[in-house]
């Protein structure tokens, strides 16, 4: 999830399409939050680890 909000930020950017780049910010954050909650131990989404 990550990965891919980069990815729409770069393109949102070299486009000039502001909602890609909206997007991909929004899933950045999502990505960097699932990250985090991940890495301290707890489940998210039901699940303890994410492989």
């Amino acid at each position: 999830m990550i990965i891919l909000g980069i990815i729409l930020i770069v393109i949102g950017l070299l486009v000039g399409v502001p909602i890609l780049t909206t997007i991909g910010i929004i899933l950045l954050v999502i990505g960097l939050i699932l990250l985090v909650l991940g890495s301290i131990g707890r489940a998210v989404g039901g699940r303890r680890h994410w492989y």
